[in-house]
């Protein structure tokens, strides 16, 4: 799950995309937004002689400003950094670091804007989940426009990124899809970040999926964990709403609520009726043939169970479209009987008083726990016109070290922790009351644990909180209570059984192959029309009116060539370079 400070915008959105995608990128000077021009990536560079200078530290790396461009949001990230912490830095490294956030409707608005206006800072940052992210095609032509440094040999005297060219410690689309494309013999010019130390890593006991709400449970004396189909959900529903139960604010509880981040497809709520991953629909078959969802019988069957709901006012008739702010307030105020997605970290579940539904079952077989080798999310790259990019690996490499993530993760020693007997942080007590008193104010301190991420950009990598801090979570050594409610969720719905019998996968997406595709284009426009029409559908008058729309989607699908694609990506999974995890 990163969007929001703009540098520049050079030209109108559709404007750039046509010059990004036509290989024109100009020299023009852009303007921000206030008509500010965009400051000097060139000033205050350089390098000196690090630590062999006297007096200089060993994590020493030049005296120069750094400037990075960060294309996510704010509520993922902020560049606002703590000036004690930037003062650390400065004296750890000679790095005077100062980030931005170039704020833009949609992040890859401003990637696009970014990468045309050709007058980019030290580095970039930018949302990058794995190859088949919208984001992939467009740094990768910025990267054969030659845009972007080869990192390659730049990592070679790494600490900790000279993992990233060990046999095994990539996951396959990280290594040959993200990074160490064959296309660019060797060279690398984009570094995929959150990668763990570990294969199958667990950064927390994730018990995510629909909740119900537990007074509601008992009063029905339901065992929320035995609903595992959509039959189940569906006499649920049919209980809570005969049941008359009320809010906070004692209006009528709504059965089957949205997400908690608002109104969206949720596969794992109906998952015996999901032909696939509910953003890629593509799924092999019992016989191995891949197939997507608009050529099986589940889309049909999917569109007559919603309507169902619908029809029966078991579902709010916003559950696919209710803004982020609506749909939280419902869960708050417990109108939500069956709160369609969340997970056991959230705050305001802390006494547990929301249960994990089931898990539902799969269309083919039961439920069980998939967690990949290893995964990547978001992306950072130097440009070719940034001086000396050696000092950004070596930055990069040092946040990423113990002692870096500690600063950035942990804060400063004494102001905001303690060492125990074995050298690991204990977060101050005044801090985590903070923390919980008042976020946005702890926030300020400027460290991952109150919420700041700024190192996460460059240093979030080669993850193992336990093997370097002792704890899995921030402030779990002194303050065990701050996940207590989470841990016990994850307990009730059995995370550590799941995660034993847990089946481990490693390769690409299907929709990771899309821009190797002749006519990948206009596929992926017939597939986000798909999708649209799909909740078009929910919302028919009837099930001919609805499968008027999905008959209409899919021949687009067929004519834009997805069977060709689906031919592709059999020839793709059989090579276990390319393997596809469905």
């Amino acid at each position: 799950m990163l969007r929001n400070n703009m540098w520049f915008r050079l030209l109108t959105i559709p404007l750039i995309l046509t010059m990004l995608l036509a290989g024109c990128t100009g020299n023009d000077s852009g303007t921000d937004s206030k008509g500010a021009q965009p400051q000097d990536n060139k000033a205050n560079q350089g390098t000196d002689t690090g630590s062999a200078d006297s007096g200089k530290p060993a994590t020493w790396i030049a005296d120069r400003k750094v400037k990075g461009l960060v294309f996510m949001g704010t509520d993922d990230y902020t560049g606002d950094m703590n000036a004690e912490i930037k003062a650390k830095l400065k004296e750890l490294t000679g790095i005077d670091l100062e980030v931005e956030i170039m704020v833009a409707d949609h992040s890859i608005d401003g990637l696009i804007a970014g990468l045309a206006s050709n007058d980019l800072p030290d580095f970039i940052t930018f949302y990058l989940n794995n190859s088949g992210r919208p984001e992939m095609p467009v740094i990768l032509k910025a990267a054969r426009e030659e845009m972007f440094t080869d990192l390659a040999p730049l990592m070679k005297d790494t600490k900790v990124y000279s993992k990233y060219l060990e046999d095994g410690y990539l996951p396959l689309d990280t290594k040959y899809g993200v990074m160490f494309r064959p296309e660019f013999n060797g060279s690398t010019y984009f570094i995929h970040m959150n990668v763990a130390r570990q294969g199958g890593y667990a950064t927390w006991k994730a018990a995510g999926g629909p909740y119900i709400r537990k007074d509601i449970a008992d009063a029905l004396k339901v065992d929320p964990r035995t609903i595992n189909t959509t039959e189940k959900l569906y006499e649920l529903a049919k209980k809570i709403k005969a049941g008359s139960f009320k809010d906070n604010n004692g209006k009528d509880v709504v059965p089957i609520g949205p997400s908690y981040w608002g109104g969206q497809e949720i596969g794992v709520l109906f998952n015996d009726l999901e032909w696939g991953s509910d953003d890629q629909r593509i799924k092999k078959d019992s016989s191995g043939n891949i197939l997507h969802e608009s050529q099986t019988e589940y889309a049909l069957k999917k569109v007559e169970y919603i309507q169902k709901l619908l029809k029966e006012k078991l579902i709010h008739p916003e559950f696919f479209t209710m803004d982020e702010s609506r749909s939280t307030e419902g869960a708050l105020n417990g109108t939500w009987g069956i709160i369609g997605n969340a997970h056991n970290y959230q705050d305001f579940n802390r006494d547990m008083h929301y249960l994990p539904l089931g898990p539902i079952d799969y269309v083919d077989r039961p439920y069980q726990m998939q967690v990949d080798f290893k995964s990547g999310s978001s992306g950072w790259a130097i440009p070719t016109t940034t001086k000396n990019p050696e000092d950004i690996m070596k930055l990069a490499d040092f946040l990423a070290s113990r002692e870096g993530k500690l600063l950035w993760q942990y804060g400063l020693e004494g102001r905001d922790y303690t060492l125990d007997a074995k050298g690991n942080p204990l977060a101050k007590k005044e801090v985590i009351d903070l923390k919980v008193s008042n976020p946005e104010e702890a926030k300020k301190l400027g460290f991952a644990g109150v919420g700041n991420s700024w190192g996460s950009l460059l240093g979030g990598t080669d993850i193992d909180r336990m093997a370097d801090f002792g704890e899995m979570e921030y402030g779990d050594a002194v303050a065990p209570e701050l996940n207590a409610g989470a841990l016990k969720i994850a307990e009730y719905w059995g995370w550590e059984e799941k995660h034993k019998n847990a089946k481990m996968v490693d390769g690409y997406t299907p929709l990771s192959f899309i821009g190797e595709f002749e006519h990948g284009t206009e596929l992926k426009a017939a597939l986000e029309n798909y999708d649209d029409s799909l909740i078009r559908a929910y919302y028919a008058k009837n099930t001919d009116e609805a499968k008027k729309i999905l008959d209409s989607a899919s021949k687009q699908l067929e004519a834009t060539g997805l069977q060709q694609f689906l031919e592709l990506l059999k020839t793709k999974d059989a090579d276990p370079k390319t393997h596809v995890k469905f």
